[in-house]
């Protein structure tokens, strides 16, 4: 991605003067200008986070509430195949929006808020390139039924890492109580007298134990140098947080997945609730049933590649006799691992772990093995 001038027609998230303060390199992604990383590097950013605790602005992803007089989630189950009704206040879901042919408009996280003046709530978190289209897919298949509101005011911030906790507590009441997959509302109060309301989720997309935040603009930059001050947080860009994401072989909405994707071909059948399974209910149960029933005609599965060269977005996935068998999404070099990984649809009779294939990088097969995901392993924080 190449370095853009300030005076480029992008989008400023609230802490694009702290990122430029901070020394990142802007570069454009999804209609922003974001930090795709500091000085120090990406590797080096990677590695914090994994060891101690890196902030990443994602303000640029879609925030909104769905609201209704009464039945919120069950009226959104209509779109989504996560039991979302299941949800107690407090606690969040993955799931997707899928199309009626069983593909994926985008992958979400969903929670359950407190009832405010008369209304249920879910607090929705769409990917930044697809949250126009989420929107308007929403309002319109739920026209009359649920009021869709964009957050348009609010920062999101993520505190990644195995120090996340210890950083937050002393800024944010009862951090210790949330264990993976819930959410509280809380008050931040940060130095100078800097105070707020922060929605507050022990989530992300790392595979380490973190935190989002969702914080009102006017108090983002203030937030965030807060944390900023602590030894154990240091900032990180684009590039750290795409590597942790494949290292936790998560996908990457574009990439990994899209409209011509279902969730069983996905590897994301456990989003699924069982009843979901059993009843369907939402857009293109037809064909995510019959792919359960019958398994998918392809997967994605996780590859580690020999030697040192990473396999890029598009990279040739054949058997050792050369019949292409499949293509790569997302790959790139492991900083925690020290080798090559990716990400890649294969036909499904080469998706068991231990399959022996090839993956054409820059005209040469290099030899790959598929392996069970995550490449590393997830450390969340479960009760």
């Amino acid at each position: 991605m190449a370095q853009i001038e300030p005076s480029a027609q992008l989008l400023q998230t609230p802490l694009f003067a702290l990122h430029q303060r901070l020394g990142g390199r802007m570069v454009p992604f999804a209609g922003y200008a974001l930090p795709v990383q500091y000085p120090t590097g990406i590797i080096a950013e990677h590695l914090w986070t994994r060891a101690h605790a890196g902030l990443f602005d994602v303000s640029h992803m879609g925030q909104a509430w769905l609201t209704a007089p009464f039945e919120v989630a069950e009226a959104f189950e209509r779109l989504v195949p996560g039991d979302i009704a299941s949800l107690d206040e407090g606690h969040i879901r993955y799931t997707q929006l899928t199309t009626d042919d069983g593909g994926i408009i985008d992958d979400l996280m969903v929670t359950r808020a407190a009832a405010h003046n008369g209304l249920e709530r879910l607090f929705l978190v769409v990917n930044a390139s697809r949250k126009a289209v989420d929107f308007v897919h929403i309002a319109t298949a739920l026209d009359g039924i649920v009021r869709l509101t964009p957050i348009e005011d609010r920062a999101l911030l993520a505190l990644q890492g195995p120090e996340a906790a210890a950083v937050l507590a002393p800024y944010i009441n009862d951090i210790d109580m949330l264990s993976f997959m819930t959410a509280l509302d809380a008050r931040f109060t940060g130095h100078d007298g800097i105070e707020g309301d922060v929605l507050v989720s022990r989530s992300g997309y790392t595979g380490e134990d973190g935190f989002e935040l969702s914080v009102p603009a006017a108090i983002a930059t203030a937030f965030a140098e807060s944390l900023l001050r602590d030894a154990r947080v240091k900032p990180a860009g684009l590039g750290a947080r795409d590597s942790l994401r494949l290292e936790a072989g998560l996908c990457l909405y574009g990439q990994d997945i899209d409209e011509t994707t279902s969730p069983v071909e996905a590897g994301l059948v456990w989003s699924i609730g069982k009843r979901r399974r059993e009843r369907g209910g939402f857009p293109g149960f037809a064909r995510i049933a019959r792919e359960l029933a019958n398994k998918p005609s392809r997967r994605l599965v996780g590859l580690k590649l020999d030697g040192r060269a990473p396999a890029r977005h598009g990279a040739a996935v054949e058997t050792p006799d050369g019949t292409r068998i499949g293509e790569v999404t997302s790959g790139g070099f492991s900083p925690s691992l020290g080798l090559p990984i990716a990400l890649a649809y294969v036909a499904f009779a080469y998706a068991q772990p231990g399959t022996a294939l090839t993956i054409i990088v820059r005209d040469k097969p290099l030899a790959a093995e598929v392996v069970r995901l995550p490449f590393v392993p997830h450390r969340y924080v479960r009760r």
